[in-house]
């Protein structure tokens, strides 16, 4: 019986050996990627330790003593602990409302479309914002929306009183999710129309013979046979739900907008970064990371017991 294992064992290892010198230019390939992923995401993960300790530059992270919790309890006794997480969660879940859905609509309405060329230059008109810098897009929208912009000329036409939108609490959260509405739909609609090229179009002559119309077809073909690529999608955004825009959010907002633009990244940048307590700033965001983890989870959990879709 040993014989036989150790017999089996060396041809699964021979077998795998074949396997890579077959693929061996594909995983040359993801060399490059594995090895930023590793570098960017897996190294990193040691500085966790900064939030339990009272880092000190000329003592080095494991030098400098341990702290504890010592960070977080200042966090969680903090006055702004409140409105950040509002901010976040508030910022994340609108952002998902209306930009997770928006792609998933635009990729249904250009399936339904039989003229090619004019199909390609939709998809391409809808793909170019992804391709302006942010800087340029917050640039465009303190332009066009400043005192003397277009949308105040237009205001003032009418009769009524110019606004400062950048100046206006107000005003961040429509500003901030519709830009994003705008930049992103074309071109998060891209795995949508991969996964709608997959569908069987024998499934939509048979709607077609049972009497469906269009959005019949629509509704119960096409976003039926995308829903799981639908659900696995959802999971990883509200994964990332608290993960706002921190470049786009940093250029956009401004002490008069604190009460509805500061969010947690944008504190731990100004306290972690600017005001060099390094500790203080992993902890935030590392208890960031924690409430994002539970919203994968519970997501996951979810979708696991009311479908047979998850990602684990």
């Amino acid at each position: 019986m040993a014989a036989d294992r150790v017999i089996v064992a060396a041809g699964r290892k021979r077998g795998l050996l074949r396997d890579l010198a077959a693929q061996k230019y594909l995983l040359a390939m993801a060399v490059p990627a594995v090895t930023l992923v590793i570098l960017f995401h897996y190294l990193p993960i040691y500085g966790i330790v900064l939030a339990f300790k009272d880092y000190r530059i000329g003592r080095g992270i494991l030098g400098s003593p341990w702290v504890g919790l010592r960070w977080f309890e200042l966090f969680f006794d903090s006055p702004y602990m409140g409105r950040l997480l509002k901010n976040t969660f508030l910022l994340g879940l609108y952002s998902l409302l209306w930009t997770f859905p928006a792609p998933i609509l635009l990729a249904l309405l250009l399936n339904e479309i039989g003229n090619g060329t004019y199909k390609k230059v939709v998809q391409t008109i809808s793909y170019l914002p992804h391709f302006i810098s942010t800087v340029i897009i917050v640039g465009l929208l303190k332009e066009i929306l400043s005192l003397h912009g277009i949308v105040n000329d237009l205001i003032a036409n009418l009769g009524l009183e110019p606004v400062h939108f950048f100046a206006r609490p107000g005003w961040f959260r429509t500003i901030f999710i519709g830009s994003g509405v705008w930049q992103t739909v074309g071109w998060n609609s891209i795995i949508f129309l991969a996964a709608l090229s997959g569908v069987d179009p024998e499934l939509y002559e048979a709607s077609l013979v049972d009497g469906a119309n269009r959005v019949q077809r629509m509704i119960h073909v096409s976003l039926a046979s995308i829903l799981p690529t639908i659900i696995i999608l959802f999971i990883l955004n509200l994964g990332g739900i608290l993960n706002t825009d921190f470049q786009k959010i940093l250029l956009m907002y401004n002490p008069n907008t604190y009460e509805t633009a500061d969010v947690i990244d944008t504190y731990v940048y100004r306290e972690g970064i600017v005001d060099a307590r390094y500790s203080y700033g992993a902890a935030v965001g590392l208890f960031k990371s924690l409430i994002a983890f539970a919203f994968v989870f519970a997501a996951n959990m979810i979708s696991r017991k009311v479908s047979d879709t998850s990602l684990w």
